[in-house]
């Protein structure tokens, strides 16, 4: 079962925790806080917030959850199913929560539903290439 659990309920999470204020300032705002910030050679300065490295996380969660995809077991089911409801809470969320109703929850959303759009398209794709038909 542990196997089978989208990776990408860990920026669900973060994002969550960083709402009520456990990650830092509270609400939102916690997001906006810069972490990195660098001078470029073009002398222009790149800034790194938190929401942005949350976005991070969850594009390299997405890779992962992408390579989960490409095994065929009866996991592969539950995982995608998993998947499929934690996208639906994140709608949910986005849509009746008024501090998920940003820029940040807003792309993780999005990378959740390429997650199950990818996980199902990969499973076929993949699925198609094990049957085999004999004559």
């Amino acid at each position: 079962m542990i196997a089978a659990t989208p990776l990408l309920i860990l920026p669900f999470i973060l994002y969550n925790l960083g709402m009520i204020g456990i990650l830092g300032s509270g609400g939102v705002a916690v997001f906006e806080d810069v972490i990195l910030s660098m001078t470029m050679l073009s002398g222009a300065v790149w800034t790194m917030s938190v929401g942005d490295l949350v976005i991070v996380i969850a594009l390299l969660l997405l890779f992962v959850e992408i390579l989960k995809a490409t095994r065929v077991s009866s996991k592969a089911l539950l995982d995608h199913l998993l998947s499929m409801v934690l996208f639906i809470v994140f709608l949910m969320e986005f849509l009746l929560v008024a501090n998920a109703a940003n820029h940040v929850f807003f792309i993780l959303m999005t990378i959740c539903f390429i997650d199950v759009i990818a996980g199902f398209s990969v499973s076929m794709r993949t699925a198609g290439r094990d049957v085999s038909i004999g004559l």
